[in-house]
């Protein structure tokens, strides 16, 4: 497994070397509007917590990575995405497509989806 690097892109985030507007910020998460959205609405939770993805998940972990669904769906709540729906996404690895080795899971909604394959 790789070991995680605090210069990827919302780490320097998380420390305030890159501006972002924050939706969403607590002790533990942030949440941002993504830079090239996928949807209408795209918004990543970014854990404070130097964690690479999924794969790096304990049990130990279980109950920050619980509330951290709870705040993707206050975030959601909150944009109005509730009512219609909106998907949750979290990619491990490039196959995936995670672009940045930082954990983080994708608020997509704000128009009807296709399939997801």
């Amino acid at each position: 497994m790789p070991e995680y690097e605090d210069d990827n892109v919302f780490a320097k985030i998380l420390r305030g070397e890159i501006p972002s507007t924050r939706l969403y910020e607590d002790d533990e998460f942030i949440a941002i509007r993504d830079i090239a959205p996928a949807a209408p609405t795209h918004v990543i939770v970014i854990p404070k917590r130097e964690r690479i993805g999924p794969a790096d998940i304990t049990s130990a972990d279980a109950d920050w990575l619980g509330r951290m669904l709870v705040v993707a769906s206050k975030v959601a709540a909150d944009l109005g995405l509730a009512e219609d729906g909106y998907r949750l996404v979290m990619n491990h690895g490039q196959n995936a497509g995670q672009a940045v080795p930082h954990m983080h899971l994708h608020i997509i909604g704000g128009e009807r989806l296709g399939p997801f394959a």
